[in-house]
């Protein structure tokens, strides 16, 4: 599959046929995502290769606080878990909130869930003291994830990156026993998918350049 033709139809893939997901394809995917580039080359990503059910359950039971939060801010008309506008949504309201199927149940089902995690002692978090939530650190792992899923699209495997579990991060890292200087960055779950999508809906590059400063002008289409 042509690189532009991989990057435009790499969906967020949640179902997943019985195919098994043999140790040998994620290896080649691991061997060419590691080329992803890193901070300092320094190289500190990670990953938990999860087979066993009774895990990833507890994986997707994880994942249902934050889903919760997620369903109860949307239907309120929110942005859910953005870091700027707290929530208008009490606990109460969040609590009784049922967390959507589609958060938690691709986890429990998929073949194989890869747990991405990146060592902190190795990232070099340059925003680590500004007044904002820390996004610098992602840079130094995302990319790797990112190339996992490529490379998965282009193999005819697919997969979602999410997030939902690491809200009870101190749960899942006692889960996998995963040291206290690693943190998580992506819970994937992955297979083949059942259905692939062929056109994926994304803002236009008008809606997101800006030229010289932030609300000034756009790139314009050549055609």
């Amino acid at each position: 599959m042509e690189l532009y033709e991989v990057m435009r139809s790499a969906f967020s893939a949640r179902e997943f046929t019985d195919d098994p997901v043999p140790d040998e394809l994620l290896h080649r995917l691991f061997e060419n995502a590691r080329f992803a580039p890193t901070g300092g080359n320094r190289q500190g990503g990670q990953v938990i290769v999860v087979r066993d059910h009774s895990t990833k359950r507890a994986i997707a039971d994880l994942a249902a606080p934050a889903a919760k939060r997620y369903q109860a801010q949307r239907a309120n008309g929110e942005n859910p878990w953005n870091t700027i506008d707290p929530p208008r949504v009490t606990a109460e309201e969040i609590e009784a909130t049922p967390p959507p199927r589609g958060l938690t149940e691709p986890v429990a089902n998929a073949p194989v869930v890869l747990v991405v995690c990146v060592d902190l002692k190795v990232v070099a978090s340059i925003d680590q003291d500004l007044d904002r939530v820390g996004v610098i650190s992602g840079g130094s792992v995302y990319p790797f994830a990112w190339n996992i899923l490529l490379a998965a699209r282009a193999e005819g495997y697919g997969g979602t990156l999410t997030t939902m579990p690491i809200a009870e991060e101190p749960r899942l890292k006692a889960l996998l026993d995963i040291p206290e200087h690693v943190a998580v960055a992506a819970v994937i779950p992955f297979g083949r998918p059942v259905q692939s999508l062929t056109k994926l809906r994304r803002r236009s590059v008008e809606e997101f350049t800006h030229l010289e400063r932030w609300g000034e002008g756009s790139l314009e289409s050549p055609s």
